[in-house]
């Protein structure tokens, strides 16, 4: 009996997915649990799996389609089988009988000088440099986005001679933009920000569809802006002692049998205070659940990281337990894996108090958007020294503005502002942090 194949809610908040690309074509005997397709959820890029085996009889999405949840986009069957399925959009289709694919004879090796059917049916990019050109990669599986998939499809270029600067060497916008104008790509830098859109010469503008992951963040600040009260706190932190303990705690680090172990970050140490402060502030580390007030016993700090088109929310869950090292570790392997959309719907949803920090984009200070069902977020600007009065004398003090948006339903403004004062403690004498 033929299985249909439906587009599965991947994440919690998924309501539609884009198919990828297809791992199985139409024909191929598949086994319950191969990899049918990847799809792009709200979140990540995610496997769709097959549940059953068989043969996939047809196919009824092509790759880069947008598919409603629960919709059919293939079938499986037994060789020679007609089906009655329902196409996307409700019209009635038979899943033709497919029979076993022969092999295909051999063929003559095309002419060296002939080029691929995409790139001669593409407009012609300006050639690279000899010098500049990099080789081409093996038959493995390339990694990129898929919105640098999608253009290289449309421009017809061959993603296989395009050199990655994105994590592990994924391709993404920039590079395509660099290969077209012929330039070499940059090394990755493991901070980087999502890239920047780079318009050709005489294009008046370009339309770019919505990501799965733009449409959800959308969705979400109407959600957030429009039904949450929301209000603001800011209070400047001396940051002084805490320089200070970071250089001598990565100095002792690169000494000892840790030295291999990533160098811990103010936004560790940021993260470590706010999870330490909420353990003594629960009324901070609460969910607005509409009927009621969930509040946490258990602290689960997320933390927003830039991918290439969006924003997503990784969740170091028991913050409080960890030290400062685990943390690092831990906050760097979500945020690379968050970059290659490879996070499991677990490690990005159940956080239960949110940082954002923009500091290293020498932001002063700014508000960050609440993110539901969560009450409070803490936005962390950058470190800089000021002339601040200190025991009575003008003196240069590295300080750092931090500003808390609360959703006034579950905190109170004395209930905020009790929270940032112990946050602010903490962080300028950063001993209460391992005390």
């Amino acid at each position: 009996m033929a299985t249909k194949v439906l587009m599965e809610a991947l994440s919690p908040t998924m309501e539609e997915g884009r198919l990828v690309e297809w791992k199985k074509k139409e024909g191929d005997t598949v086994s319950a649990g191969d990899v049918l397709a990847e799809v792009e959820t709200d979140k990540a890029v995610m496997d769709l799996v097959a549940r059953a085996g068989g043969t996939l009889l047809k196919q009824f999405v092509t790759a880069g389609t947008t598919v409603p949840v629960a919709e059919v986009v293939a079938v499986i069957g037994q060789p020679g089988e007609e089906v009655a399925v329902e196409k996307p959009g409700g019209a009635k289709a038979a899943a033709p009988a497919a029979k076993p694919v022969p092999a295909p004879a051999p063929t003559p090796a095309p002419a060296p000088a002939a080029a691929p059917a995409a790139q001669m049916a593409a407009p012609a990019a300006p050639a690279p440099a000899p010098h500049s050109a990099p080789a081409p990669r093996p038959s493995e599986r390339i990694k990129a986005s898929p919105l640098a998939r999608k253009i290289a499809t449309e421009r017809g270029v061959d993603l296989a001679l395009v050199q990655g600067s994105g994590p592990d060497g994924r391709i993404v916008i920039r590079d395509l933009e660099e290969a077209r104008a012929g330039r070499t790509a940059p090394a990755a830098t493991p901070a980087a920000a999502a890239a920047p859109l780079v318009m050709a010469p005489g294009e008046a503008y370009r339309d770019v569809p919505l990501s799965q992951i733009r449409k959800t963040i959308a969705k979400r600040l109407v959600q957030s802006i429009g039904p949450v009260p929301t209000f603001y706190l800011t209070t400047e932190v001396d940051m002084e002692r805490v320089w200070e303990a970071r250089e001598a705690l990565n100095a002792g680090a690169r000494k000892g049998a840790e030295a291999e172990s990533p160098k811990i970050s103010f936004n560790d140490i940021v993260i470590k205070a706010v999870a330490s402060a909420l353990r003594q502030h629960p009324a901070c580390n609460a969910w607005w659940q509409e009927d009621r007030i969930r509040y946490w016993n258990e602290v689960h700090v997320s933390m927003a990281v830039a991918v290439e088109d969006g924003l997503i929310t990784p969740v170091i869950r028991y913050t409080d337990q960890k030290t400062l090292r685990q943390i690092s570790l831990e906050s760097r392997d979500l945020a690379a894996r968050a970059r290659e959309r490879r996070l499991a719907p677990p490690e990005y949803t159940g956080g239960t108090f949110s940082v954002s920090n923009l500091g290293m984009f020498d932001i002063d200070q700014f508000t960050a958007v609440i993110n539901p069902p969560e009450a409070g977020i803490l936005a962390v600007g950058t470190i800089e020294q000021k002339p601040v009065v200190h025991n009575g004398e003008l003196v240069p003090r590295r300080r750092m503005r931090v500003t808390m948006s609360c959703d006034h339903r579950v905190i109170d403004g004395a209930t905020g502002a009790a929270f940032l004062r112990t946050l602010k403690t903490m962080l300028e004498n950063p001993l209460a942090l391992v005390w």
